[in-house]
């Protein structure tokens, strides 16, 4: 209730405040995009809505073209790999490949379903999936990017009905980019709530203090564009690339507000820490602390067990959090989870479609953080780190993209033959598949940078400078209480 009560009334608490103390005060909008002509009309598709939007902002549509939320690509600038989420293997849902359908729910996009989307169409572009500012707009799983325009049954028999957006309305309210619409997406990365990133969840559209110092719904209130500003809707920041120093990457790092040497003088040691150690492994202590768990294992090595019936079905705790999935096999989960810690310099190698794997290795890393003790770039960074058993080919010892969604005969959540889907889905990409599956246990990691904790709750000396502290396991680090690098 108290998330809810900042969620709706934090930013007229925050006008007041600012009157109080004499504060200029900016409207989210000059504009009242209700008063406008084109906009004064029953919608019938999300592309009608895109083609009015188009009269006025002429050249938004060309803009997103070139970003990488249109085109889930881009190449890797350190090791020439063709990454973004179109190309990338992970250890959650595997591939967006060949489940486009269902994965581009959260594209920018209407439409994309298969290889013959067009990325050159300007009302194809979503507008509305960042411009609402109603929160009901919602797109529809399996329909490649629009949102329901008719009552729809979902799933097919339950009785359960998703009501039409109404997309007028929608439209009449545009307005700038926040953390609900930006979260619409991100928080849900991965397929729920808090599942993929650990430090990002539904529980940051509103956070107190506690959560998050800089987005306090009554406090500082940063939105996600403050640190990831953009121009000509490319917005900064990447995954496949990102800052792990004091570098440009157009992200606004924690060095660009607090400078190099953000503690007092009379702290000096701290500050000797500034060159080794990002500010994120002392100020974020734990991950998923506002009451979302995130997920921590996904073995897809059990999926595809039936119910006496010969029915699949979903197994959850008492906080609702879903065990087990016929569909996915089993999971767990964790709140206030301490990161691992890694030596990071910015550079991160993934292993992709056709990349060999060894299968008599303890696991598989699905990106490989680069970085060392000695590496003048790195620094010491807090990453979730995402364990899995997921499908793989033992013949030519090679990751695989299995088909999942779709209601074809071989898409794996319809039939759960595992040869079958994974054919449908290594013949998409083009790669070979030898026809046998086996599992193989992976690994992959985020950085950590949300969820940043008021000062007081930094971690201590003695959390990471004792026998068992949070660096134990990581090289140049001196454990003794006040040691440094060795």
């Amino acid at each position: 209730m108290k998330k809810m009560l900042l969620h709706w009334f934090a930013p007229g608490l925050l006008i007041l405040l600012a009157m109080s103390l004499c504060v200029p005060v900016f409207a989210a909008s000059t504009v009242d995009h209700s008063k406008f002509e084109q906009l004064q009309k029953q919608f019938k598709s999300g592309p009608e809505v895109t083609k009015a939007c188009l009269t006025c902002h002429t050249k938004a549509a060309k803009q997103i073209h070139k970003t990488r939320h249109w085109t889930w690509e881009m190449i890797n600038p350190n090791f020439d790999q063709k990454l973004g989420k179109k190309n990338v293997l992970n250890n959650f849902c595997v591939a967006t490949a060949s489940n486009y359908a269902f994965c581009t729910t959260c594209h920018v996009g209407y439409g994309w379903t298969d290889k013959n989307f067009d990325f050159s169409s300007e009302v194809n572009v979503d507008c509305l999936v960042c411009h609402d500012t109603t929160g009901s707009y919602k797109k529809l799983p399996g329909t490649g990017g629009h949102p329901a325009y008719k009552k729809v049954e979902k799933p097919k028999g339950s009785g359960k009905f998703i009501k039409p957006v109404d997309l007028t309305k929608v439209a009449q309210r545009v307005g700038k980019t926040s953390r609900d619409s930006c979260g619409a997406c991100h928080f849900y990365g991965g397929g729920g709530d808090g599942v993929k990133h650990g430090d990002m969840d539904s529980s940051m559209a509103a956070p107190d203090k506690a959560l998050d110092v800089h987005m306090d719904a009554l406090g500082l209130d940063f939105s996600c564009a403050t640190c990831h500003k953009g121009s000509n809707h490319d917005i900064a920041g990447s995954r496949y690339a990102p800052t792990a120093g004091s570098g440009a990457s157009g992200v606004k790092t924690c060095r660009a507000c607090h400078g190099e040497q953000p503690h007092k003088p009379s702290d000096s040691k701290l500050n000797d820490h500034t060159a080794k150690i990002a500010c994120q492994t002392c100020h974020i202590p734990t991950i998923a602390r506002g009451g979302v768990a995130t997920k921590l294992t996904w073995d897809w090595s059990t999926a595809g067990k039936l119910d006496a019936k010969g029915k699949p079905f979903v197994k959850k705790d008492k906080r609702g959090n879903i065990l087990y999935n016929s569909k996915k096999g089993d999971f767990t989960y964790g709140e206030n989870v301490k990161p691992e810690y890694v030596w990071f310099n910015g550079r991160i190698k993934y292993t992709l479609v056709g990349d060999k794997v060894n299968p008599k290795d303890p696991v598989t890393w699905i990106n490989h953080f680069g970085g060392g003790p000695e590496d003048a770039e790195a620094r010491i960074w807090p990453v979730k780190v995402f364990n899995s058993v997921q499908p793989y080919d033992p013949v030519r010892n090679t990751l695989v993209v299995p088909h999942l969604s779709g209601d074809d005969d071989t898409a794996y959540w319809k039939n759960f033959n595992w040869e079958k889907s994974i054919a449908t889905g290594m013949d998409f990409v083009g790669e070979e598949f030898s026809g046998k599956v086996a599992f193989i246990k992976t690994r992959m990691a985020w950085m950590i940078t949300h969820m940043v904790a008021p000062k007081e709750e930094a971690l201590s000396c003695e959390e990471c400078h004792s026998k068992n502290g949070r660096l134990k396991n990581l090289p140049g680090v001196n454990l003794a209480s006040g040691g440094g690098k060795q």
